[in-house]
């Protein structure tokens, strides 16, 4: 999906029927509640990151997983990835307004869940 695309269809008044199997807006949620999706969008709420970075902020996840969930959320135009010419490049991660959107919720369902928790005890 193209960023814009949903923003586009919803001003044009069309509404996309998400229980049915092809519709875009699944693949989007599925993307975003993956095992890693959701940790990339939360990690990039505060600040751009540059990719180094976001795998040393998420424990537990490889390379390998990182670069298909960024390449996934770029698509879906939730993150945008921006390159500096320099030698290496730098690659510079960070939420599109549609991200934002989405990561806001995200933070807050984490916030309430672990103001739940029980306290942990030492060990």
């Amino acid at each position: 999906m193209k960023e814009g695309a949903q923003l586009t269809q919803a001003e044009a008044g069309h509404r996309y029927d998400v229980f049915h199997t092809d519709c875009p807006a699944r693949d989007v949620v599925d993307h975003v509640t993956s095992r890693w999706g959701i940790w990339v969008l939360i990690s990039l709420r505060s600040n751009d990151l540059r990719f180094y970075e976001l795998r040393d902020s998420i424990q537990g996840i490889s390379e390998k997983m990182l670069a298909q969930t960024l390449r996934t959320l770029v698509k879906d135009g939730l993150v945008r990835r921006e390159v500096e010419p320099t030698t290496p490049p730098q690659v510079t991660y960070g939420l599109t307004e549609f991200g934002q959107e989405i990561g806001e919720p995200l933070t807050n369902l984490f916030h309430r869940i672990t103001q739940r928790l029980p306290p942990r005890s030492p060990g």
